[in-house]
Protein backbone atom coordinates (compact mmCIF):
# COMPACT_ATOMS: atom_id res chain seq x y z
CA UNK A 1 0.00 0.00 0.00
CA UNK A 2 1.52 3.62 -0.63
CA UNK A 3 2.03 6.00 1.93
CA UNK A 4 0.15 8.59 1.07
CA UNK A 5 1.69 10.96 4.03
CA UNK A 6 0.16 13.26 6.99
CA UNK A 7 -0.74 15.87 4.67
CA UNK A 8 -3.88 15.83 2.39
CA UNK A 9 -4.52 19.39 0.88
CA UNK A 10 -1.59 21.12 2.44
CA UNK A 11 -3.11 20.39 6.10
CA UNK A 12 -1.21 18.49 8.36
CA UNK A 13 -4.01 15.87 9.89
CA UNK A 14 -1.86 12.51 10.30
CA UNK A 15 -1.40 9.31 7.73
CA UNK A 16 -4.56 7.88 9.10
CA UNK A 17 -6.81 10.46 8.44
CA UNK A 18 -5.36 11.44 4.87
CA UNK A 19 -5.73 7.85 3.93
CA UNK A 20 -9.46 7.61 5.31
CA UNK A 21 -10.08 10.85 3.39
CA UNK A 22 -8.44 9.75 0.17
CA UNK A 23 -10.31 6.50 0.25
CA UNK A 24 -13.89 8.34 0.81
CA UNK A 25 -12.91 9.76 -2.66
CA UNK A 26 -11.82 13.53 -1.39
CA UNK A 27 -9.11 15.49 -2.72
CA UNK A 28 -9.09 19.02 -1.62
CA UNK A 29 -10.84 20.64 1.62
CA UNK A 30 -13.19 22.52 -0.92
CA UNK A 31 -14.95 19.07 -1.53
CA UNK A 32 -15.64 17.87 1.71
CA UNK A 33 -18.89 18.45 3.22
CA UNK A 34 -20.25 21.23 4.77
CA UNK A 35 -20.39 19.41 8.31
CA UNK A 36 -17.05 18.10 8.76
CA UNK A 37 -18.03 16.42 11.90
CA UNK A 38 -19.80 13.90 9.33
CA UNK A 39 -16.21 12.99 8.85
CA UNK A 40 -16.00 11.47 12.12
CA UNK A 41 -17.86 8.69 10.66
CA UNK A 42 -14.40 7.82 8.89
CA UNK A 43 -12.18 5.22 10.15
CA UNK A 44 -9.18 7.42 10.81
CA UNK A 45 -10.26 10.90 11.41
CA UNK A 46 -10.50 12.31 14.95
CA UNK A 47 -11.78 15.45 16.20
CA UNK A 48 -7.93 16.94 15.83
CA UNK A 49 -8.16 16.82 12.13
CA UNK A 50 -11.23 18.06 11.71
CA UNK A 51 -10.18 20.82 13.82
CA UNK A 52 -7.54 21.04 11.38
CA UNK A 53 -9.25 21.28 8.30
CA UNK A 54 -12.12 23.54 9.99
CA UNK A 55 -9.20 26.30 10.47
CA UNK A 56 -7.96 25.60 6.95
CA UNK A 57 -11.25 25.98 5.48
CA UNK A 58 -12.15 29.63 7.44
CA UNK A 59 -8.39 30.46 6.62
CA UNK A 60 -8.91 29.67 2.62
CA UNK A 61 -12.85 31.83 2.73
CA UNK A 62 -11.11 35.04 3.90
CA UNK A 63 -8.07 34.90 1.14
Amino acid sequence: MEDRGPVFDGVKIGRPATGALIDAGYAAVEELPRDLTELLALHGVGPSAVKRLEEAREQRSGD
